[in-house]
């Protein structure tokens, strides 16, 4: 795989697949923004190129058959459609990784809340409908709107988990290319149920204090050349020595 790959976005037409795709061309990873429909996908395009021509190069539209064709694919449908876009797209994503994003919740009154799919998280329903495809959640926290302002840079840990560890560490190489966001390693894809389930009190906060919130872990030093897999607090590294856990660069 080359130093930048292209990553295409499954159900890439939204506030937060555009916003991504939008994103990782600013930092100079070719995007492809997929769509079932080819055309909705150029027109999202076309709206990010009016605002940022300079992304010209980098963003680019097709299905999500197309968009499959990438690298490294994530997958931003809404939630009850992530599984069976996956599905739809099983050999072009055999072996590649693939990063679900989409969080399981629903508005009850004025209150958020996660729902529970059968298999713990949409993560896992994803991975079951293409298992030999190399899962990682993330991005599960980032605002839309941050995301898609790529002017600004995004104040914010990216929570990572999967059963991969170079998947993992792939996936911790674009987030820290990102400015303002640091990535952190959550575990094993089990611990998606609890990522994507914690977006619901983000959402609640946001409408309580009429804000947008990112989390940001504090208690947790360290520079990109320590933060791949493996290395956070209690795991593997917990044994390491003080002064392997230097200043954030993040």
């Amino acid at each position: 795989m080359s130093s930048t790959p292209r990553i295409g976005i499954l159900g890439g037409t939204g506030p937060a697949g555009s916003g991504l795709a939008a994103r990782l061309a600013s930092i100079g990873y070719p995007a492809i923004i997929g769509s079932r429909s080819k055309y909705r996908a150029m027109e999202a395009r076309d709206t990010l190129i009016e605002r940022w021509p300079h992304l010209d190069d980098l963003l680019h539209f097709g299905d999500n058959e197309a968009a499959a064709d990438a690298e490294i694919v994530v997958i931003a449908t809404p939630w009850d459609s992530a599984a069976r876009t996956a599905q739809e797209n099983e050999p072009a994503l055999d072996g590649k990784i693939v990063i679900s994003m989409a969080n399981a919740l629903v508005r009850v009154n004025k209150e958020f809340q996660p729902l529970v799919p059968p298999r713990g998280s949409v993560a896992a329903h994803v991975q079951a409908a293409v298992p030999r495809c190399r899962l990682v959640a993330a991005f599960h926290h980032l605002p839309a709107t941050e995301l898609g302002n790529i002017e600004e840079p995004i104040d914010s840990d990216v929570l990572i988990c999967g059963d991969d560890p170079s998947a993992v560490a792939e996936v911790s190489d674009i987030v820290w290319n990102m400015p303002g966001c640091r990535p952190l390693d959550a575990g094993e894809l089990s611990n998606a149920t609890a990522i994507e389930a914690f977006t619901a009190v983000l959402l609640q906060l946001n409408v309580r204090y009429k804000t947008r919130v990112a989390p940001k872990l504090t208690g947790i030093t360290l520079e990109r050349s320590v933060a791949s897999v493996g290395d956070v607090p209690g795991g593997d590294a917990a044994e390491a020595s003080d002064d392997e856990l230097v200043a954030d660069q993040g």
